[in-house]
Order: structure tokens, then sequence, then C-alpha cells
């Protein structure tokens, strides 16, 4: 007779389903609730938009906000710096991450573990206590109020170095190997198998890293005091800290301030959609991943 097997139900009871799903519509709540008062606000009217309070629907629709910020703030040149910084940045850092991962998962790489160790105590310093520091080296390299202090600033990220190693130990070493027995070069080797594979990877870092530089504003408010370098960041500030940042004396009213957070965000929503499928298959790659 033939043993029946046993089959494992990998599923949730029904409380455990009903408590799951409370709590992610409570999270999902707490993560669009504020992005849509912020749009609410933005297109509200400025009398409106100055009412205290969550604003979850229109009290008077108005595109008020957005006409402030095309005919009255300077958000292009921010704008323009913001997107150069960061493309630049991140596009350099990917590619200094990847070559620094495939390094570490060289078989024959002296100190190898002490390597990652140092790498990863590099990421439990907090980054605010070292701005002084930077500001003093940049002071002396003359970076300040340059793009090129923006961009070399946090162009070495021991996270993205750390990440990119991980996806490169899941391609077999012995495709390197084979590459080499053919007579091919590390650089060959790097570029034609291992990057191809790891695309998922790639655009993660990327992702996560654009997100992060464009957001950004530690770095800026210590390097940057010339409004013509101003990034979004910093314009936004001004903008909320009644800064003299708009064309003439009026301060910017709620709704235009609204407006260019809800600008500022368009990019990385694009990003976001270009890179989905990317970041699906590198989420679905770490859970398969032995």
């Amino acid at each position: 007779m033939q043993k029946k097997r046993r089959t494992i139900k990998n599923e949730l009871s029904v409380p455990q389903k009903t408590v799951a799903g409370i709590l992610l519509f409570i999270i999902f709540m707490l993560m669009i609730i504020p992005m849509w008062n912020a749009f609410v606000v933005s297109t509200s009217t400025a009398l409106s938009s100055t009412q205290s309070g969550v604003k979850l629907w229109w009290d008077d629709f108005s595109l008020e906000g957005y006409q402030y910020v095309y005919k009255v703030t300077k958000l292009f040149q921010p704008f323009l710096n913001s997107f150069f910084v960061t493309t630049v940045g991140v596009i350099s850092q990917v590619v200094l991450s990847a070559f620094a991962g495939y390094v570490l998962i060289q078989k024959d790489l002296p100190f190898k573990k002490f390597i990652t160790s140092f790498i990863m105590l590099t990421m439990m310093i907090p980054g605010d206590l070292t701005l002084i520091s930077i500001y003093q080296m940049n002071k002396q390299l003359n970076l300040l109020n340059s793009y090129m202090g923006l961009i070399v600033n946090g162009l070495i990220s021991g996270f993205s170095i750390l990440l990119m190693r991980n996806y490169f130990t899941s391609v077999p070493y012995s495709l390197a190997e084979s590459g080499r027995i053919d007579g091919a070069s590390e650089l060959r080797i790097f570029a034609g198998i291992y990057l191809p594979i790891s695309k998922p990877g790639l655009a993660t870092v990327f992702f996560m890293e654009y997100v992060a530089k464009w957001n950004s504003i530690m770095l800026p408010a210590t390097l940057i005091t010339d409004q013509n370098k101003y990034t979004l960041p910093l314009m936004l500030k001004a903008m909320i800290m009644q800064d003299n940042s708009t064309s003439g004396t009026a301060l910017a009213p709620e709704n235009a301030v609204m407006a260019t957070i809800i600008i500022s965000t368009i990019p990385l929503l694009l990003i976001y959609i270009f890179a989905q499928q990317y970041l699906l298959a590198g989420m679905n790659l770490g859970a398969s991943k032995e």
C-alpha cells in the first residue's frame, strides 16, 4: 500500500486573516492619508488651505497653488539641480557599488571578512555626526556651493555595496570559472555575466539610492548657501521656513507649499513604475535564494 503523503497547509486561519487584513489596512491608511491630504491642500484655494486639521476632501477646488508655483516661485532651477545631482550621483554610486560587490565575492581576496566587517561598521555611524567634518573637508577642497560637492559626498554606500555583494553571490561561481578558462578578462566576466544576471539588484540599488538622494536635505543644507544651487528639498525648506526664496515679498501660501511637495514626488513615481518589475524580481530572487 502506498503511504499517503501528509500535506502541510501554509494558510492562516480566519481570525488570523482578519487581524492581518485590519493591520494592513491601518498601515495603508497611515501611508496614504498624508499624501492625499497634501494633494487636497495643493488643489484648494489659498484661504481653504490655511484651515487647520487634516483635509480629506475639497471645500473649494482650485489650482491656485500650482499657478503660484509656476508664476511666482523659481522652482524650475531647483528641479533641474536635483535631477542633475541625483541622476549623476546615483548612476556613479551604482557603478562603484557593483564593482565593490564583485571584488568582495572573490575567493582569493585577502582580508575579505575584515573588509566586509569594516563596511558594516560604517553603516552604524549616524550621518548627522559627520556633517561638521564633511563641511570642513569640502571647504578645504573648495567644494562648497558646487554640484560636485553634492555628487561626491555620499558617493559610496556600504548598504549598496553589501546588497550588490549578496546579489552577486547568487550567481553560480562556475560561470566565472568557465569564462576564465575561455580567456575572458575579469572586466568582461563582470560586465558580461554578473551585471546582466543581477539587473534586479542594480535596479533595487538605483531606486533606493535615488529616493534617498532626491529627498536629502541635511547634506545640501550643509554645503549649499547659494540659492541658484538649491535642490528641491532646500527650496521647499525655504518656503516652509518663510525664507525669502520667492520673487517679491509675499510668503508662499500653504497650497503652493503642498503643490511643490506633489511636484517633487512625480519623478520618484515615474522611476518606481519603470523599476517595479525589477524590484519584484529582486524580491522573488531573495525569497528563493538558498
